[in-house]
């Protein structure tokens, strides 16, 4: 599973041209591969490379969009919003990254609760983000994508709760220093992927809001 932006286009009729704005842009990431690393942690290299992948493919069409928007003479939607918007969900794409790799460069050896609980939260996040985009390209979507965007604000809150216990959790329980740090980061990494899935969310309510 991951985010996309598919067929995020238009086809515009100038007399009898057709012009097909923005044609197949897909942005994906691959979410699933980080609750992967979290349930099969000793086996997470296949995982963590499958979303390096998944990152790099994401800039390099983060910036095919930006190419096309300069080209493009008539864009499907406002093109600050769909600069925004892609610019968002690579955002999240590279806090995926971060994490992963995080993992290994801190040699974290094991997965706490709490960073299983805040990766669940994360993909669910993810989940709820790739439907709102999908949904800006049907011209009736517009409750929909409200309502989605009230479940993307609901996963970020649980996210943050989840953030305050782990941290209180680590301080109280936690003796080694360097574990406090590193886990300390892990968590707020976690959490932050949530923020960035609502700053997707938010833009696309704005543009819900200005095309409904």
């Amino acid at each position: 599973m991951g985010i996309q932006i598919v067929d995020v286009f238009k086809t515009y009729h100038m007399g009898a041209i057709e012009v097909t704005a923005l044609s197949g842009v897909t942005v994906e990431i691959a979410d699933g591969e980080l609750v992967a690393i979290m349930e099969a942690y000793k086996e997470r290299e296949p995982h963590t490379r499958a979303i390096d992948d998944a990152e790099h493919a994401a800039d390099r069409i983060t910036a095919e969009t930006i190419r096309l928007l300069h080209k493009t003479l008539i864009p499907p939607l406002d093109s600050n919003h769909i600069h925004r918007l892609v610019t968002a969900m690579d955002d999240v794409c590279d806090l995926i990254q971060d994490v992963a790799e995080s993992l290994t460069l801190f040699d974290i050896q094991r997965i706490t609760p709490e960073i299983s609980q805040l990766a669940q939260i994360a993909a669910r996040c993810c989940e709820r983000v790739k439907d709102v985009v999908g949904l800006l390209a049907i011209a009736e979507g517009s409750e929909a994508i409200f309502r989605t965007c009230e479940e993307i604000d609901q996963l970020e809150s649980d996210a943050d709760r989840v953030l305050r216990a782990a941290m209180s959790r680590l301080f109280r329980d936690e003796q080694d220093v360097r574990e406090i740090i590193k886990l300390k980061a892990i968590y707020e990494m976690l959490e932050a992927i949530t923020d960035r899935c609502e700053d997707v969310a938010n833009i696309a309510e704005g543009i819900a809001l200005e095309n409904s």
